[in-house]
């Protein structure tokens, strides 16, 4: 790098196109000035016509279209010279029915577009829009009117949007960000980049999500700024009263998500971007993770200890090292002689095994798989149609364009080979894309982009989800009945459809355990729930304290995995010493104990969009203090977790949210509303149960198919009031609840002072194993002897910690009275 690419470096990354003209020409151009780029705004309000759903308005060159997808979303498009762009997205799904009904006023200074539950309002004298809920409130804003720069460089627009930011907002979302909850006085960047050992507001990161809520005066709504380009996103920090969006090409082109709540706009955003696949039971369990596990005797000497010290894991992970050289889709000889024997002894003791694949081809005439590449044209070219080349671990490699669908479709039939070998899920790595020295391909790689052709400026985001989408397709066909599970590095927006994701390559200190912690709630309600860190840091050395809270924590991500990189210190739980082994255990445990409510919850993101992991923000939005709040969470419908995150730590401050709630490990009931001083020893992390819900769990279990499950548990945590708790079933590896196979039990708890009536409802076609429940009655303040279960007395028993205790079969009614 030069003295002058030096100082370039140095320039703020959030720096305007315009500014940034500017400091090339201070560096490279002393003396000469460059023409100014104009920024054009739209103009008056001319005119509109009408096609569908969809109003077009102008201001006698430029047009905005308004979109109708729903009676809550509404999509805006500029288009500076009146020709929009085809209409196109690999981030969405057709699933728009279109609004329930509308109707179009005008009136003397604007235009109103009117839902069942949302108004999208157009000034004529300057085009500013705004969106209002049913009441008439205006809910967002615009503080400027769109506008946009000419790029002379690849043409097309460098495109802007500017709001309004009351006094009062926060902002949460956009995926993969170190830092805060709320973003108010953040400015950040979307350009998906390989981040080894990030820092706390380091930005950007791996992932790519254009999708933020706002919160204002109790109410909530979205934004998706649905483009692919390196985008950035101001909330209020160059002007404390705006919020902007733009980006560096591409089109104007948004939805605004009306709430009123949270968790509505997080749905309707899933109704855009689709919902998280349903995965396979295994892949929710424990599993453990290293680069690298190898050669064959150093796995089955891993996963042999798991066994022997009766510690629960599901999956162990094979790191690039398993393969001839890191070329793809191989393997080594030396260190795997016999991997099919190898992968079937695994799964003989419960072990599924997970391998990585990267996108770089090793450049090897030779290599089967860089021959077809070749032979098929299936690489990327430079702008100057030579091939991209890069080095990456194979060394010199070469890249398939996952936009062409023929190179999608080839490349997942590449897994042929290693799924008749017995591998059960795959780990997309590198994808941002990565490449060594230059960090990244350049701008002028070409891409099919599925037709809409474009360079990499505008396929860099997707890349690594048309990758990982590539390998979900793939993977479907080879598996015909069973669910993929596949995990992805780099990511946009819809990813979810396809692929579970982690936060990369974090470190083993106390710091980044709560960036974690705040980049899961993050991730969750950006739309990617099935989200985990590297359980003990990735690179670095943690003490057995740091990696006990940090595997505490990782029981309560959906995705739990434990990884590290080779010249640390072992990550496996016996690692630290029998102190730490001991409580990693019991936690792990825990995790299994509660698979039916983790997958439970599962269901619930695949069926309706509900996040796995809610911070308080979402669960209490009304109330202001609430929306600061970072360290506890809601997971699931029932259950909020607060993780130790300093060392030494005996006690902490639990803020809980309005309700009864029961701590976990002792039943201790406490009243919701307000915080509470909390102990914290070694062996508990904070965990409550909020009172009148049902919480279903598992008996211990060293794999998820271990063993068929004939009763199971129910623990029922009393309060007064009506509440509703629910539990999903099914066969745990097929599509067959695509056909409505499963098991679906709705439990709706009744309490009074002195009485207790719960009631069972079912959906699906599945007959779940057990059988029988037994129900632990938890809160209760009198003495039961006995109760009716479907109208027959029955008698109870009572535990150690004062629990009354029903055993009986699958029950619709129970009915206690004193």
């Amino acid at each position: 790098m030069t003295p002058k690419d030096d100082k370039l470096e140095q320039t703020n990354a959030n720096t305007s196109p315009a500014e940034l003209q500017e400091e090339i020409h201070h560096v490279n151009n002393p003396v000469l000035e460059l023409p100014t780029i104009e920024k054009k705004y739209l103009g008056k309000v001319t005119g509109f016509v009408k096609e569908g759903s969809s109003f077009y308005f102008t201001d006698g060159k430029a047009k905005v279209e308004i979109k109708l997808f729903s009676d809550e979303i509404i999509r805006v498009r500029l288009a500076p010279e009146g020709v929009f762009l085809a209409d196109f997205s690999y981030a969405t799904v057709n699933v728009s029915n279109g609004p329930t009904s509308y109707t179009m006023e005008e009136r003397e200074d604007s235009y109103q577009i009117t839902t069942a539950r949302t108004a999208c309002i157009i000034r004529k004298a300057d085009f500013h829009i705004s969106f209002a809920d049913t009441e008439g409130k205006v809910v967002n804003q615009d503080a400027k009117a769109m506008h946009w720069e000419e790029n002379s460089d690849f043409g097309g627009y460098y495109v802007y949007c500017t709001k309004s930011a009351p006094q009062d907002e926060v902002f949460f979302g956009l995926g993969d960000k170190a830092s805060n909850l709320n973003l108010r006085g953040h400015r950040v960047k979307n350009w998906n980049s390989d981040t080894y050992s990030y820092a706390f507001n380091q930005d950007p990161l791996y992932k790519t999500i254009p999708f933020y809520l706002g919160v204002t005066e109790g109410q909530s709504y979205g934004i998706f700024f649905d483009n692919t380009f390196k985008t950035y996103f101001d909330f209020a920090a160059e002007q404390a009263d705006q919020t902007s969006f733009w980006s560096e090409g591409g089109e104007l082109q948004y939805y605004y998500i009306q709430g009123p709540q949270m968790i509505d706009v997080v749905r309707r955003y899933h109704q855009l971007t689709g919902t998280h696949y349903l995965p396979p039971l295994w892949a929710i369990g424990y599993h453990q993770c290293r680069w690298s596990y190898y050669p064959e005797k150093m796995v089955r000497d891993v996963t042999t200890e798991f066994r022997k010290r009766q510690i629960p894991c599901d999956a162990i992970y094979l790191d690039i090292d398993y393969m001839d050289g890191y070329r793809c889709f191989t393997w080594n000889a030396k260190y795997f002689p016999d991997p099919r024997k190898m992968i079937a002894d695994l799964a003989a003791d419960g072990f599924k095994t997970v391998v990585m694949i990267d996108p770089g081809i090793k450049v090897d005439e030779n290599y089967w798989v860089f021959q077809e590449g070749q032979a098929n044209n299936y690489f990327c070219r430079r702008g100057d149609d030579y091939f991209m080349e890069g080095f990456v671990w194979p060394g010199r490699c070469q890249f398939p364009d996952y936009t062409n669908p023929e190179v999608r479709e080839w490349w997942g039939g590449l897994y042929k080979g290693l799924v008749e070998d017995g591998v059960a899920g795959f780990w997309n790595d590198m994808n941002e894309p990565a490449v060594f020295g230059r960090g990244t391909f350049p701008d002028d790689v070409r891409h099919h982009y599925d037709g809409y052709r474009g360079s990499h400026r505008k396929a860099h985001n997707i890349y690594g989800m048309q990758m990982v989408r590539a390998t979900y397709d793939g993977l479907k066909k080879l598996y015909r009945d069973k669910r993929p599970f596949t995990i992805t590095r780099a990511a946009y927006s819809g990813v979810q459809r396809y692929s579970s994701v982690w936060t990369g390559d974090n470190i083993a200190t106390w710091e980044h355990l709560r960036i974690g912690l705040l980049q899961l709630q993050r991730l969750s309600v950006s739309g990617l729930s099935f989200c985990g860190t590297d359980i003990g840091g990735f690179t670095g050395n943690p003490d057995g304290e740091l990696y006990t809270r940090w595997m505490q924590f990782g029981v309560f991500s959906p995705f739990m995995r434990v990884h590290s990189a080779g010249d640390t210190r072992d990550r496996e739980p016996w690692s630290f010493g029998p102190e730490w082994e001991a409580i990693c255990k019991k936690f792990i445990e825990l995790r299994y104990q509660l698979l039916p409510y983790i997958y439970t919850a599962f269901w619930q993101q695949h069926k309706y969009g509900d996040p796995i992991l809610r911070p308080i923000a979402m669960l209490e939005q009304h109330i202001p203090q609430n929306l600061r709040r970072e360290e506890e969470f809601a997971f699931g419908d029932h259950i909020i977790v607060s993780p130790v995150l300093n060392p030494g730590q005996s006690s902490k401050t639990v803020y809980l949210p309005e309700g009864d709630w029961y701590y976990y490990f002792d039943d201790t009931a406490y009243t919701g509303g307000q915080e509470h001083q909390v102990a914290t020893p070694l062996d508990e992390m904070p965990i409550f149960v909020r009172g009148g819900s049902i919480i279903p769990e598992y008996p211990i279990m060293q794999y998820t198919s271990e063993t068929k499950i004939p009763v199971l548990t129910l623990r029922l945590f009393y309060a007064e009031g009506r509440f509703n708790s629910y539990l999903y079933d099914d066969q745990g590896e097929t599509f067959g609840y695509e056909n409505k196979e499963y098991s679906w039990k709705h439990f709706i708890v009744e309490g009074t002072s002195d009485s207790l009536k719960v009631s069972q409802l079912a959906e699906g076609h599945y007959t779940s194993y057990h059988s029988q429940y037994k129900i632990y009655l938890i809160g209760l303040s009198v003495e039961v002897l006995e109760m009716k279960v479907d109208g027959v007395l029955t008698s109870v028993e009572k535990d150690e910690r004062g629990s009354y205790i029903v055993v009986d079969p699958a029950f619709k009614k129970i009915v206690y009275q004193a």
